[in-house]
């Protein structure tokens, strides 16, 4: 991925008039100067791609004709190459781009993640003029709709306007594309009000106008116009009554082209998106190779035609230069007809607008000669205008559009009329047969479901509960005392807590609650299920925003607890709604860049609901799979958890998740072992196979779908990259996850695998310091079927148990040790002092209360915390290293200093990594 940015140099002449225009209470200023910028370099992108297509075109028509190499070999092998380098390019650097473009900034416009920038609008003006150069059969107005976007959202980011501008901005953009493809200034306007935004509100039309009639003033300065009205063979009516008369005899036959208009558009929509989808669900072909194959079917086909095919930029120029045989136009009809069919359902970069205005004027003239041949009232000239009108609308439901571009390209308003019958026609044919547009339906094929009768503004009826929840929920047991309560209320920042028993919500209990009870002067030990408010009002993590506003309007309640079943998955206050509603508004939950299609699960099985929590581990290497699943356990025993088995099989970028077979078998032997060990301790067990285009994402949206509280996963110990941490998958995890992550990096020899136990050494003396007492614990009894060789545990501490995180799943992790040694370390940059070491013993002789293990302590003096871990794991030959990563201390360390990293990479012995789960 490449991204583009502009030298301050370049922008410094610019920051006195930006400066002025940004003053208080001006912007609406702002937005028209940024207006004027859009249409300039929107309408220039427009001529470049035109100019360039143009060139590429004529030169694979010159060349097909002196190359001395026959058509029939020279067309479908250039269009095998041009079209195996355009997939390349599009997959590689912009996969945003493929197709039309018009789906795409009609999802990125309803407030979905779709990436728009300067690299989408680079990257579709080369695909668009190699697609079209290859000789596939697509044009180039519907990706100057995107490229006018794109480039709206690149100059909003050094042009900055407010969020609500920011959109209409790129709306702007869009018109601004549309406009210069056609030299349409009303249809771009049109086309963003009825297709794309459906508002009319001022502050749309104002810079959408500008925008629009600027593009298309700068590509009409620059390249002429589409189509001359002295270009067409159509004589005016003299008498201007004549000209606003329809003779009654023709309106059958305008009625009747714009039902067969109606009836093909939508049959030519419905084939695009058939073979589209059996390109990918049978073919399976990565993108290059779908657009080269294209490219060869096109190039065979256009070879085996008249020459006038060959060049697709003026093939509507002869259908509407005069008269032809109806043969000729019915050849047109159906050989362009099949060709974009072709073309559009490999996803090359180009257009449907010109492929549509093609068809339609073909059909036109066919029903034009028709009507010559019963009554002679009317040119088929005219009947073909009207048809490139009725057969656009079909396609793309915008029948006010489909008038007025043609009527812009023609200047004409004789066939106004005309236009307006038959567009209304095909509209309401079109509607009967599919409510949705072409356009609607490849949005639906890449799983993006878009309300028509909604805006972007209503995207926050799209939220769900579990998008705004907090998951990391402090909750009280329903036995505490009153005392207890109050002192729980004072020692945190909440207003009111869940009230829970045996992990299953039973009431809530609030500062309010707690005001009522003192003027009942209750005892201090009475307990909290006897003042606590029973059946609190809950949500679901499915429910929708609007369900919990409501609940929040009519009940007042402070906080609203979100349950699975009665399991506690989350709450829900009033600020959480807020920061929401602001993350949507301001557009921080849009992404930029490269768009990752989001996982999908293929394999599902779910146990009864036992736990208290979940815990995540992600399967995929079978030989460490076993030693992981018994960490799994052990956490999951102490904790009370159930455990979630997640493997996620990787497929490449150009294939779609929800679309690609895969194999499940390695997944499901590796279910086998985690059911054998889970069964054995009766802990409850749910598996999951995902297929993605990233293993990090996949495991961050299970995590979200089932409300883990911790994630485990395995890690090779060394970074991917120089920008890398831990590697792609474990950064991702790490910095995204929501709930506690622990990751295990296993030894570099095999003592992570499961062995006899071997004879333990007496731990030395401390390094510095002097020695410092042992202390042992209570017995636990976990079966030998689950131990591991870890035997000495090395475990770095702060200044107390709360910042050593490390500690507080050291208790389970030690059951997997037969006599477990643990050693607290204390690494300092100066001289220890006794004060420090009486802390270190107060937090052993707490340790010790929980687990059943000789602990030691001992301090060491170095600047430098990883090389003091290491040297001290060499010199006491330690099995294991834990290492808590708090949020203010050694998490950023670990950011900045890549402590975690030095020590795998230095140390031969198991380490285990605990990031705390993150505040939301």
């Amino acid at each position: 991925m490449w991204h583009v940015t502009l030298p301050k140099q370049l922008l410094k002449p610019w920051q006195g008039l930006i400066s002025q225009i940004r003053r208080p209470g001006s912007p609406k200023r702002l937005a028209i100067f940024e207006a004027c910028i859009i249409g300039m370099v929107s309408g220039l992108a427009a001529f470049c791609l035109k100019e360039g297509a143009g060139l590429l075109g004529s030169w694979r028509v010159y060349y097909s004709l002196h190359s001395g190499i026959p058509p029939w070999l020279f067309l479908p092998g250039l269009g095998l190459m041009g079209g195996f380098l355009t997939g390349f390019l599009v997959e590689r650097f912009a996969s945003e781009t493929s197709g039309s473009g018009v789906p795409q900034v009609k999802a990125a416009l309803a407030g979905l993640p779709i990436s728009l920038d300067l690299r989408v609008a680079i990257a579709k003006l080369i695909g668009t003029m190699f697609t079209m150069g290859a000789g596939l059969t697509l044009g180039r107005q519907g990706p100057t709709v995107q490229m006018g976007a794109a480039i709206a959202a690149w100059i909003s980011r050094w042009v900055p306007t407010s969020p609500t501008y920011r959109r209409q901005m790129v709306a702007s953009g869009a018109a601004a594309g549309l406009a210069a493809g056609f030299n349409a200034p009303l249809a771009g306007v049109l086309f963003v009000v009825e297709d794309l935004l459906h508002d009319m509100s001022g502050i749309t039309l104002g810079p959408t106008i500008i925008a629009s009639f600027i593009g298309a003033v700068v590509a009409r300065l620059l390249g002429g116009r589409e189509i001359s009205p002295d270009q067409l063979p159509y004589e005016g009516i003299e008498s201007a009554y004549q000209e606003w008369l329809l003779e009654l005899p023709e309106i059958p036959f305008y009625i009747a082209l714009g039902i067969a208009a109606g009836v093909l558009g939508t049959l030519f929509s419905h084939a695009i998106v058939s073979l589209m989808r059996f390109n990918r669900q049978t073919l399976q072909l990565s993108l290059p190779w779908r657009m080269a194959l294209s490219g060869v079917l096109c190039g065979l086909i256009v070879s085996l035609l008249p020459m006038a095919f060959r060049n697709n930029a003026g093939l509507r120029e002869i259908i509407l230069g005069g008269d032809i045989l109806w043969q000729t136009a019915a050849l047109v009809f159906v050989a362009y007809f099949l060709l974009t069919i072709i073309a559009a359902s490999s996803a090359a970069p180009g257009g449907l607008f010109a492929p549509s205005l093609i068809l339609g004027a073909a059909l036109g003239e066919l029903v034009g000669i028709w009507e010559m041949s019963w009554i002679g009232l009317e040119s088929p000239t005219t009947f073909a205008l009207a048809g490139m009108g009725a057969f656009f609308c079909a396609v793309s439901r915008t029948p006010m559009t489909s008038v007025v571009i043609v009527f812009e390209i023609t200047r004409d308003f004789n066939l106004v009329l005309q236009l307006m019958i038959c567009a209304i026609v095909a509209y309401l044919v079109s509607e009967r047969l599919d409510s949705y547009s072409l356009y609607d339906r490849l949005l639906q094929l890449n799983g993006i479901e878009l309300n028509p009768n909604t805006t972007a503004h209503d995207s926050l009826s799209n939220i769900k509960a579990q998008d705004i929840m907090q998951r990391q929920v402090e909750t009280l047991a329903s036995d505490l005392s009153l005392e207890q309560v109050q002192q729980a209320f004072a020692e945190s920042h909440h207003r009111g807590f869940p009230v829970v028993e045996q992990g299953k919500l039973v009431g809530i209990v609030t500062e309010t609650d707690l005001e009522t009870i003192n003027k009942r002067s209750l005892d201090s030990q009475t307990p909290l299920h006897q003042f606590m408010v029973k059946q609190p009002i809950t949500v679901k993590p499915s429910d929708a925003l609007s369900e919990v506003l409501y609940l929040l309007s009519k009940y007042k309640p402070s906080r609203l607890p979100v349950v699975e079943g009665r399991k506690v998955v989350g709450i829900i206050t009033r600020s959480d709604i807020i920061r929401t509603e602001i993350n949507y508004i301001t557009g921080e939950a849009t992404q930029v860049g490269r768009h990752t299609e989001p996982s999908h699960s293929v394999y599902s099985k779910r146990s009864p609901q036992t736990g208290t929590g979940r815990l995540l581990v992600s399967l995929y290497n079978p030989q460490t799979a076993p030693a992981l699943l018994r960490v799994a356990v052990a956490i999951a025993r102490e904790r009370n958890y159930e455990i979630e088995c997640i493997s996620v099989i990787v497929i490449p970028r150009h294939q779609s998740p929800t679309e690609t077979s895969v194999s499940l078998s390695r997944s499901l032997e590796l279910f086998k072992s985690a059911e054998n060990i889970t069964t054995t301790w009766k802990i409850a067990l749910h598996t999951q196979i995902r297929v993605a285009h990233d293993v990090g994402q996949a495991i961050l949206e299970a995590a979200k779908d089932r409300h883990i509280d911790l994630i485990l996963m395995g890690w090779r110990g060394e970074a991917s990259g120089h920008d890398r941490i831990f590697g792609d998958v474990v950064d991702t995890i790490m910095q995204q996850a929501a709930a506690e992550v622990v990751v295990v990096r296993w030894a570099k020899d095999k003592r992570y695998k499961i062995q006899p136990t071997e004879e333990i050494q007496p731990l030395g003396t401390p390094l510095t310091g002097e020695s410092r007492p042992k202390f042992c614990a209570k017995q636990f009894s976990f079966s030998s079927y689950l131990r591991l060789h870890w035997n000495r545990w090395l475990v770095p501490v702060r200044d107390g148990s709360k910042q050593a995180v490390a500690l507080q799943l050291l208790p389970a992790l030690v059951q997997l040790s037969l006599k477990p040694e643990v050693l607290l370390l204390k690494v300092m940059k100066d001289s220890h002092s006794e004060e420090e070491l009486q802390t270190l013993d107060f937090v052993a002789q707490g340790l010790s209360s929980y687990i059943d293990a000789e602990i030691d302590v001992t301090t060491v003096c170095t600047p430098f915390v990883a090389h003091g871990v290491i040297d001290v794991a060499h010199q006491r030959r330690s099995d294991v290293i834990v290492l808590g990563a708090s949020q203010e201390g050694m998490l950023k360390q670990v950011i900045q200093g890549n402590i975690p990293e030095a020590i795998a990479r230095d140390c031969n012995c198991t380490v285990i990594l605990v990031r705390p789960a993150m505040p939301q």
